[in-house]
């Protein structure tokens, strides 16, 4: 019968109804062991990550699917897996529940093929070897557990209200896994599998909340030097000499933006591992809260020993973030002072120009009509002399005329005409100037 409703389905009801299960657990029966590896590989490189799963199931002969999503379960024999994509890392868990003679001597990933180890894509960043005991099992005091853990400052606490307790020392031991010992009290197998599944979380994000504070401390001494250089430019800014001398400014906006365009660089190298950390932080925090500890008289619980650690790297990774946006704000600052005080002397430079460039027009000006008057008294000059050969022509041919008299009657109403013709050439080239 088919019960599909008849409306109109979101396309992402089915995904965002799977993503509340996509982060489950499984149920677990004490005595078990657990590896767990963690694999920074980035947001990219799925596919990598799929074939190399892939590759496991073959080896043991377990289903392989035709399309993976963010987790998938197998049985590989007497081994249980489960993987986990996440958004930067890659996480695969190994649960094998049978009785153990030593919790750590013989991990479960010693059942995995080295080479395929060898050739997981990423890097690891966390790998963890951890053992829950029944309540059956002989119980260990305090000197038994720091001989368990090599003699080390172990933490540990009750969790889940008391119904298990759970010891680590949160070190990498010489077989390269951290060890956790959990103890089985009284809780159900869906509560064991909650409880590993939370501190194997603990541990893994614990990691990659701390791969912002190397970062930090790099960034950290490059901003000091950023921090000093910024200061140099801005005293420079505020020599007089410096600011007369306009050479010496446009070397300053050169400087101020180079520094800038540092400062940005380390930002951008730096800002999402900041965020990331912070994030991650709160999902440790979150998952602390979640194992309801108690304190065992005489150690440290693990709230207390992660925050004492955590909590100044977090803290070191906001206040270097928070330093780099203040460089930023103050280099751009300085360059918009810079910026204005050039184009307040490009505007003054501009307006002596233009005050030059008018006093050479009014001094052309004053050429013009000089020359103008000149020309005038040349055409007038050379328009009598021919009229003075005309006269003197008649006068030859025997007509009463004095050429001498006749010149000087000429030469103003020549020296007029010449002026009317260059005034009306003048206009001319003025209109034509204006229609142009």
């Amino acid at each position: 019968m088919n019960l599909t409703l008849p409306v109109k389905e979101h396309a992402l009801r089915r995904v965002l109804t799977g993503e509340l299960h996509a982060r489950t657990f499984e149920p677990i029966r004490a005595p078990a062991q657990v590896s767990h590896m963690a694999f920074l590989c980035g947001e990219r490189g799925t596919g990598v990550n799929n074939r190399h799963l892939c590759r496991l199931l073959e080896h043991f002969g377990a289903p392989v699917p035709e399309e993976l999503g963010q987790y998938y379960m197998a049985d590989l024999g007497d081994i249980r897996l489960h993987w986990e994509r996440h958004t930067e890392f890659v996480t695969y868990t190994f649960t094998r529940s049978a009785p153990f003679d030593h919790p750590f001597r013989d991990p479960v990933i010693r059942r995995i093929p080295e080479d395929w180890l060898r050739d997981c894509p990423g890097e690891l960043v966390t790998a963890v070897s951890m053992a829950m005991e029944s309540g059956d099992m002989p119980e260990r005091d305090l000197t038994e557990l720091s001989q368990l853990f090599e003699g080390n400052i172990v933490v540990g606490s009750e969790v889940v209200g008391g119904k298990g307790r759970a010891w680590s020392d949160l070190r990498i031991h010489d077989d390269g896994l951290a060890w956790i010992l959990l103890r089985n009290d009284g809780l159900s197998e869906a509560q064991a599998g909650r409880l590993v599944k939370r501190i194997l979380e603990v541990n893994a994000y614990r990691i990659m909340t701390l791969l912002g504070l190397p970062m930090a401390r790099k960034a950290s001494r490059s901003l000091s030097t950023a921090d000093r250089r910024l200061a140099e430019l801005a005293a420079r800014m505020a020599d007089p000499e410096a600011q007369e001398c306009g050479h010496s400014q446009n070397e300053l906006l050169s400087d101020l933006s180079h520094l800038a365009s540092q400062i940005e660089a380390v930002a951008a190298q730096t800002t999402y591992r900041f965020e990331a950390s912070r994030a991650y932080y709160r999902v440790v925090k979150q998952r602390l809260e979640q194992l309801r500890q108690r304190r065992i008289e005489g150690l440290q619980t693990f709230t207390e020993f992660l925050d004492a650690r955590l909590a100044p790297a977090v803290a070191t990774c906001e206040s270097v973030g928070e330093r780099q946006r203040n460089l930023a704000e103050r280099a751009a600052r300085l360059t918009a002072l810079l910026r204005a005080r050039v184009e307040v002397d490009l505007q003054a430079q501009n307006r002596n120009l233009l005050e030059s460039m008018d006093r050479r027009a009014r001094l052309q000006l004053r050429l013009q009509d000089t020359v103008e008057g000149l020309s005038v008294i040349a055409i007038s000059y050379y328009g009598v002399g021919l009229a003075g050969y005309a006269l003197k022509g008649l006068e030859g041919m025997g007509l009463p005329v004095n050429p001498t008299l006749g010149m000087g009657l000429a030469t103003p109403l020549v020296a007029f005409s010449a002026w009317l013709f260059l005034q009306k050439v003048k206009r001319r080239i003025l209109r034509d100037e204006q229609l142009d």
